[in-house]
């Protein structure tokens, strides 16, 4: 019993450091001098902490912050408001069905959870291009929004099949049409499915970096939070100051979403699978 306790803590613990290593890397060096930074990566500045590399970050010329932050806020609403739109409605159709053909089309669906994203790319770059919409927000908001569809209509599907349709029979028997029976009954008792897919879409949308530096490229002069990094890089040499600091700018609010809504995240993860 002791060596069993012994061993998941010390495997606890050995996850903890492992995924607290980065974190507290990216920390130390954002409040450190550059050549404490090249000298001891991991160490404690000798030089005390300054904050004059956050406030340097935050008000570079080559890279707006605020306006980074913006377009990154941006893309979250209207990701998260084209999926729900998207995913509720059809979620609806395929948990109420009984057809065979209902849980083929959730599958070919979900089959898109297992595909990185970053091997679809290159068509995607071709289709974007074809579009005209290669280098544009809409063209990144297109691309977020199809990403997000599969763990939405996962989430919504399997909430909607723990609704008891004696509800949907009573809508019906007042008038309602099968839309309006979704928008004015099912919708609203979805709340705690939708609240958990906003959470995980926005942490997705917010912390993506590969995307967003692919599809609105260096030339289009538009960046998200997570791509400002390369204000801080140059050709020739690379200020790390600034790259960490806008690192920590960038995810310090995701963290604090994530953690201040954690809670809603589990709950609507296990909701669908007590309720009824």
């Amino acid at each position: 019993m002791i060596a069993r306790r012994t061993g998941w803590i010390t495997a606890i613990a050995v996850i903890v450091l492992l995924m607290g290593a980065p974190l507290y890397l990216l920390v130390t060096n954002a409040f450190k001098t550059e050549d404490d930074i090249l000298g001891s990566p991991f160490g404690l500045p000798t030089q005390g902490f300054t904050l004059d590399n956050i406030v340097a970050a935050a008000t570079s010329t080559d890279f707006n912050v605020i306006a980074a932050y913006g377009t990154t806020a941006f893309l979250v609403v209207v990701v998260n408001v084209l999926s729900i739109l998207v995913t509720g409605p059809a979620a609806y159709a395929i948990g109420r069905g009984v057809r065979r053909g209902h849980r083929i089309i959730l599958l070919v669906m979900l089959a898109g959870l297992f595909i990185p994203s970053q091997t679809i790319v290159i068509p995607v770059i071709y289709v974007l291009k074809t579009l005209g919409l290669m280098g544009t927000i809409p063209g990144l908001v297109l691309f977020q929004t199809a990403l997000t569809i599969p763990t939405t209509l996962f989430l919504f599907t399997a909430y909607v099949q723990s609704i008891p349709r004696e509800l949907d029979e009573a809508a019906r028997i007042d008038g309602a049409s099968r839309i309006g029976t979704f928008w004015r009954v099912i919708f609203p008792l979805m709340m705690p499915a939708i609240a958990t897919a906003v959470v995980l879409n926005a942490v997705g949308v917010w912390a993506d970096f590969v995307n967003p530096r692919i599809i609105l490229g260096p030339g289009s002069g538009l960046y998200t939070v997570t791509t400002g990094v390369y204000a801080a890089i140059s050709k020739y040499s690379t200020d790390y100051t600034l790259v960490y600091s806008n690192m920590l700018l960038a995810v310090v609010p995701v963290i604090v979403f994530y953690v201040l809504l954690q809670k809603r995240i589990i709950g609507g993860l296990t909701s669908g699978a007590i309720k009824g």
